[in-house]
């Protein structure tokens, strides 16, 4: 039998996770925020995941970072500017050689969380898999994509991958998870920020080639000084086709901000103006996007870090 995943986070991802895997018969727990949480989730009968029009309940038991069993895998897929914090309160229960695989947006989140569970092996995820929450406990599976998977320190992959092949998860292990982080960092580098400015779906950032073309430049100059020359590669041409496949898509951020709620724009546009700043590069239209965002995320009483 699988050993227990545990997903802290009921977000888009995480439930996505935690149903497929379920359906599959791998044992899942679900960590949710506190007791009242757990009562409304509990109140709800487990998670539901809506695909092809249908809308399916997975009763899977749910628990808070209290609770005494021991964890060997962790799925940690909160927000970036939660990560730290939610992994620090669960580090007690962390058994040895446990697991962790980090579904995080941006960069920045995975090293601080590393930094936190020295005993345990931190693996990075990079995904392309669309989802979306139509209600507390549900999500939408909008649409298929890939799943890279790396640890950069132990390039060894596990066995428990078999468990995302059961569960119908399309992944596969890389070597170089940071050319892969890199690469999703600067997409949505150059196509949230803007969709939230210009008010649009991701297909209205057609009507803003220039300015998407400008972007693209930017970030390709810091791939290339940061060493990530893989990353850079044909940026602007992988930017535009991802607008046109996803135009009827709202961006992640676009969505944050619909909600009033927190962006994730300290590990995106602030992480990329951060390390250009430490290389000593003047990418002026990256850091004009990041202070205009921030003044648009102020005017809505939304923070910015």
């Amino acid at each position: 039998m699988s050993m227990t995943w545990h997903v802290l986070g009921a977000g888009s991802l995480g439930t996505l996770w935690a149903t497929r895997l379920a359906r599959a018969g791998v044992p899942v727990r679900l960590i949710v925020r506190d007791e009242q949480r757990l009562q409304a989730y509990r109140a709800a009968g487990g998670l539901t995941l809506v695909e092809h029009g249908e809308a399916k309940l997975y009763e899977i038991p749910g628990e808070t970072s209290d609770s005494d069993e021991p964890i060997n895998r962790l799925l940690v897929a909160c927000k970036a500017y939660d990560a730290v914090q939610a992994v620090a309160r669960l580090a007690p229960r962390l058994a040895p050689g446990a697991e962790l695989i980090l579904l995080q947006n941006g960069l920045g989140s995975q090293d601080a969380v590393a930094a936190q569970v020295p005993q345990a092996r931190c693996i990075s995820a990079s995904s392309t898999e669309g989802a979306f929450r139509d209600g507390d406990w549900r999500v939408v599976f909008a649409g298929h994509g890939y799943t890279w998977l790396g640890d950069a320190g132990h390039p060894v992959a596990p066995i428990w991958l078999e468990d995302l092949t059961a569960a119908g998860i399309p992944h596969e292990w890389t070597t170089d998870i940071l050319t892969r982080l890199w690469r999703k960092l600067a997409l949505n580098c150059a196509i949230n920020p803007l969709t939230v400015l210009h008010d649009c779906r991701n297909g209205g950032l057609q009507q803003h080639h220039c300015e998407v073309a400008t972007l693209c430049a930017e970030l390709t100059e810091l791939l290339e000084r940061c060493g990530q020359p893989a990353a850079a590669e044909h940026l602007q041409q992988e930017v535009e086709r991802v607008i046109q496949a996803t135009a009827a898509n709202y961006s992640s951020m676009y969505q944050d901000v619909a909600n009033q709620r927190r962006t994730e724009i300290s590990y995106l546009l602030g992480h990329v103006c951060r390390v250009a700043a430490r290389h000593q590069l003047n990418l002026p239209h990256l850091n004009q996007l990041e202070a205009r965002l921030t003044a648009h995320l102020h005017s809505l009483g939304l923070p910015s870090d």
